[in-house]
């Protein structure tokens, strides 16, 4: 105890040696007058400047302070402020990806009526991905094995599911065109001809300016590659059905007497050997000739050794002559049934006699017709089924 009333001793006389009585000679005009400051007078205006100072440091120390936690409090509102800019942009971002999204599924599912409807008569409306087995006669559906993120918003949610069953449906509509595209192909394959080639010659004929598949959001888009493998299975399917369609086989005259074959023969006014491009029926003038496909009437008039000629373009690349006629049924551009009568048997051109001189063009090649016409009865139901789906396209095509 003693030290510390020592040491507050020490520290009281040290402050109070700091404020001694002092006295000022103050002469004005010969006069001198004392002012007298005393060790008390000094020691209260030394305390008041000293709470001054504390006043007015507290003061500032209290503005600070404030500065100090309103700058943090406009920092924080500033950091909220962003932090809620942010989140509408992700907001604004994830509208327009579903937007976009929702758009372009219904581009394909407007792509799914319309190759349904091309193809396989189904009107637009009538193909949704539920009801998918109703517009393709594939034989086992296909099941999706996506699965659906439950993270997702829930309208993103129904985008997935419905992006899945579209998946779904255009496998299930793949796998119907790939099968009767593969039947095409096996009759097309018997009745002697290259369906590799065909569909190849086929896609040498295409062409135009590139102009970008936009969707409606108007940026580039893709159908997925399920739909570029539909796309290309089913121009396989459309130029081999087509071809058979194209292909003669019905009977270019009622008459069982064929006089001439096709290939190496005796020239029948020379004797020497010669190539018979086509096959002769023998009958009497004024037989009905027969149209072996439906087609259009490409030609009708003269040819040079031919006579009297009328020939029908089946497309595909394939043409029928008739020649040595007597008279003409049809007109050029006319569209013809297979069966329909287009001409008369005659014995015009190089000729010995009442007959039918009847070929088969193959993109202008001369090609043994008996092949088509002797078709096998499996080949011949794969034509006719090709033919009533065919036959469905062009009618619904004519009635737009």
């Amino acid at each position: 105890m003693s030290s510390k009333a020592s040491g507050l001793r020490d520290l009281r006389q040290r402050v109070s040696a700091l404020f001694q009585d002092h006295e000022i000679f103050v002469r004005t005009h010969g006069h001198v007058r004392f002012l007298r400051v005393s060790a008390v007078w000094q020691k209260r205006v030394a305390l008041i400047a000293g709470a001054v100072l504390i006043a007015w440091a507290a003061v500032t120390l209290a503005i600070v302070i404030n500065q100090l936690l309103t700058a943090d409090e406009r920092a924080a509102v500033a950091q909220q402020q962003a932090a809620a800019a942010a989140s509408e942009a992700r907001i604004a971002k994830y509208r327009n990806n579903v937007a976009e999204t929702a758009a372009d599924l219904e581009e394909r599912q407007e792509q799914l009526e319309q190759w349904s409807k091309v193809h396989f008569g189904v009107e637009p409306g009538a193909v949704t991905p539920e009801a998918g087995a109703e517009a393709a006669p594939a034989a086992e559906p296909v099941k999706t094995s996506a699965v659906i993120d439950p993270s997702l918003p829930p309208e993103a949610q129904i985008l997935a599911r419905l992006e899945a069953r579209q998946e779904a449906f255009a496998t299930r509509l793949l796998a119907a065109v790939n099968e009767r595209a593969a039947n095409a192909e096996t009759a097309v394959a018997q009745l002697g001809m290259d369906p590799k080639a065909l569909v190849r010659s086929a896609a040498t004929g295409r062409g135009g300016p590139f102009i970008p598949y936009r969707g409606r959001m108007g940026k580039a888009k893709a159908l997925g590659q399920s739909f570029a493998a539909l796309e290309g299975a089913l121009f396989r399917m459309e130029v081999l059905e087509r071809t058979l369609v194209a292909v003669p086989s019905g009977n270019p005259a009622d008459v069982l007497m064929m006089s001439s074959g096709f290939g190496y023969r005796s020239d029948p006014f020379t004797g020497s050997g010669a190539m018979h491009a086509g096959l002769d029926f023998r009958g009497p003038i004024g037989t009905p000739i027969l149209a072996a496909a439906p087609g259009r009437i490409s030609f009708v008039g003269q040819k040079s050794g031919y006579g009297n000629v009328v020939e029908v373009d089946h497309g595909q690349g394939i043409m029928t002559r008739y020649a040595h006629l007597s008279g003409f049924s049809a007109k050029v551009g006319a569209q013809v049934a297979a069966g329909q009568q287009i001409a008369k048997m005659g014995s015009t051109g190089r000729s010995t006699g009442s007959h039918l001189h009847f070929e088969v063009r193959l993109n202008g090649v001369a090609v043994n017709p008996r092949r088509f016409l002797e078709a096998k009865a499996d080949v011949l139901e794969v034509k006719a089924d090709a033919r009533q789906r065919v036959g469905s396209v062009a009618a619904a095509r004519g009635a737009r």
